[in-house]
């Protein structure tokens, strides 16, 4: 884990802690408003099976991490990300963001196209879709988010003791910090659609054939919206496929990174 210092245009810094694991390829893993923790098994299987370089960052506000007063948009997190890439001198990177962090991913797309090597949405956020609505979670408690999110809500790991304090400081901290970057109610970019026809980087967008909160014809919007994005459905899954199926996920991805990573499929849920 490190923790790297990021100055803003406007004289501002931030610090974002990134972790990493294997070697090869640099992906950039950006998590959604689950938190970091809901990326880390799948960077860890994506870096076995794919052999490549996985970056995850936590985005300032999440997991314990504070957030400066100036940070309070998506294209703002996407802007400290660019400067990050820039930092560490990745180029072909590979982007691969869920949820909020699939938003984040599609402004870094707009932004530093000569650092990426490509983007894979997953389930992702930030487009208005006429009809399909993102269900807006926060008047909702954790089962009835389960059960919107997930293809099989029985499989949603519990803990089999109550949260600490300190574990109930963190959730209330992603719950905040997804408010101030998406909005509470959730808010889109009306401008992001039009914008996203200048997106000239390989995308594939991928979608939990089960999603929800935001369901499939959302994700073909989505990909229509991208000139050349393929879009491809994960079977068993819903709003968070890395968690649900994330064998399903690595091997969908995999081809895109330039590995097959093949691997057993996930166990039937």
């Amino acid at each position: 884990m490190t923790v790297l210092t990021v100055r803003a245009d406007g004289g501002g810094s931030v610090d974002v802690t990134v972790t990493d694991r294997g070697s090869g390829r640099p992906v950039w893993l950006l998590h959604g408003g689950a938190g970091p923790m809901s990326v880390a098994g799948f960077a860890q299987m994506l870096a076995e099976r794919s052999g490549a370089h996985v970056y995850v960052p936590t985005h300032p506000g999440f997991g314990g991490t504070p957030r400066p007063d100036w940070l309070t948009s998506v294209p703002e997190l996407a802007r400290v990300y660019a400067r990050l890439l820039e930092t560490l001198d990745l180029h072909d990177v590979v982007v691969i963001g869920n949820s909020m962090g699939g938003w984040i991913g599609a402004e870094l797309g707009l932004l530093a196209p000569h650092r990426l090597g490509g983007l894979i949405l997953v389930d992702a956020g930030g487009i208005d879709v006429p009809g399909h609505p993102i269900v807006d979670i926060f008047p909702l408690s954790l089962d009835e988010v389960v059960q919107l999110s997930w293809h099989n809500p029985a499989a949603f790991p519990k803990s089999p003791k109550p949260p600490t304090e300190a574990e109930r400081a963190v959730l209330g901290g992603n719950r905040a910090a997804l408010a101030v970057y998406g909005g509470n109610p959730p808010k889109n970019d009306p401008t992001l659609g039009a914008r996203l026809a200048k997106l000239a980087l390989p995308t594939l967008v991928v979608w939990g054939e089960s999603d929800r909160i935001v369901d499939p014809g959302y994700g073909r919007a989505y990909a229509a919206a991208i000139p050349g994005a393929r879009f491809q459905l994960i079977p068993g899954a819903g709003h968070v496929p890395q968690l649900e199926a994330p064998a399903a996920l690595c091997e969908a991805v995999g081809p895109f990174l330039g590995s097959p990573a093949a691997g057993p499929a996930d166990p039937p849920r």
